[in-house]
């Protein structure tokens, strides 16, 4: 019996399949299929139950599940206490909205690239929405999102919040809500429905809304007096300091975008905690820097 043996099962049981585990180890599904036979030969007994759909695990399996998951929170604290962090290897999945990405996602991941300079890291930038599945899924291992993730087995760390402001053409005066479109984020978001409820009690149907997930374009299209719409204060400097925009009160404002550092809590990933302890650190230094 080997820990690889140990760690595939683990993963198979926690996946439900030997392609999912494959996937989430970088191997081939024989190879997956391969370390399930063998274990079970050693063992001799059967760890699953063989059928259409999911893999479900046999008393023995379940058994051997218990012993695993301890195996592997063992060998985390060994990595977090024992190990040198440079020395870490692997490949490191991080999700991330947009808003994260657009401020201090670059700091953290050069805070992170110093603390672990031989962690590939595979990132994705998308909505929480699908943030929030990719994690669950675990296909992320750790997701800066709108959040907290209401799953139990999800640890959601806070991190600072983003305050919003209006924001108008420099060039267009018009801040009429009936009158102007709203641009606001994706209309998969949380954002976009307060926006929407909020302008459908105040302007009713005449209110026009365009949703968009790239912040950038959104903020191009308010200098071109095309929309007006609320977003981060700290994210619009650029172009308030170039005189493309200027602030506006229409007597409303949504509530801070709250984000969190969210991820998995079993099986145990010392880097996933590590380095929400990085994120939290960089995104508070960001936020004071930028009042």
């Amino acid at each position: 019996m080997t820990f690889d043996q140990i760690r595939t099962f683990l993963w198979v049981a926690r996946l439900g399949g030997f392609r999912k585990a494959a996937e989430r180890l970088h191997l081939s599904q024989p190879a997956i299929s391969t370390r399930i036979a063998n274990l079970e030969d050693e063992l001799r007994v059967p760890l699953f139950e063989r059928g259409p759909g999911e893999l479900v695990l046999t008393k023995h399996g379940m058994l051997l599940l218990s012993y695993a998951e301890q195996m592997l929170f063992v060998e985390e604290e060994i990595k977090q206490r024992v190990a040198n962090p440079s020395e870490t290897e692997g490949l490191f999945r991080v999700g991330a909205s947009e808003t994260i990405a657009q401020s201090w996602l670059p700091d953290f991941l050069k805070a992170f690239s110093q603390k672990y300079p031989r962690v590939n890291v595979d990132l994705t930038v998308d909505i929480s929405l699908n943030l929030r599945a990719a994690l669950l899924e675990r296909r992320l291992d750790l997701a800066f999102l709108m959040g907290p993730v209401s799953e139990f087995s999800v640890e959601n760390v806070a991190l600072p919040a983003f305050h919003l402001s209006w924001y108008r053409s420099a060039t267009n005066p018009q801040t009429d809500l009936s009158q102007i479109p709203v641009i606001s984020y994706s209309s998969k978001t949380r954002p976009y429905r307060e926006l929407m409820s909020e302008l459908s009690r105040r302007i009713g149907p005449k209110a026009r809304v365009f949703a968009s997930a790239s912040l950038s374009a959104s903020f191009k299209m308010i200098a071109a007096g095309i929309a007006v719409g609320p977003y981060p204060r700290a994210l619009a400097q650029e172009f308030l300091s170039s005189g493309q925009i200027v602030a506006f009160d229409p007597g409303f404002c949504p509530r801070p975008l709250a984000f969190t550092a969210s991820y998995l809590s079993e099986p145990r990933s010392f880097l996933a905690e590590t380095s929400t302890e990085i994120a939290k650190a960089v995104a508070q230094q960001w936020d004071t820097a930028h009042p």
